[in-house]
């Protein structure tokens, strides 16, 4: 699929990315955060799998990041 290797979707990897280690998390901690296994984690940020718009609100409350702010963040970087 295309879209999962687009610029924008590297946008939303990246910030993903960003805000996970700037929470001080692994993503195993983040894994257990969200309770789901650690490739959950992994399959994302490495483009292999896409968030749905749920998925990507509780993984921004679980980096304890405000979604909107990182989605502001992505379009900025776009």
């Amino acid at each position: 699929m295309k879209s999962l290797r687009s610029r924008e979707h590297r946008a939303v990897i990246a910030a993903l990315m960003k805000a996970r280690k700037a929470a001080g998390l692994t993503q195993q901690q983040l894994a257990a955060r969200l309770r789901r296994p650690q490739s959950f984690v992994s399959k994302y940020e490495t483009g292999e799998r896409r968030l749905d718009v749920p998925e990507f609100i509780r993984v921004s409350r679980c980096l304890n990041a405000e979604p909107a702010a990182l989605i502001a963040k992505i379009a900025r970087a776009l």
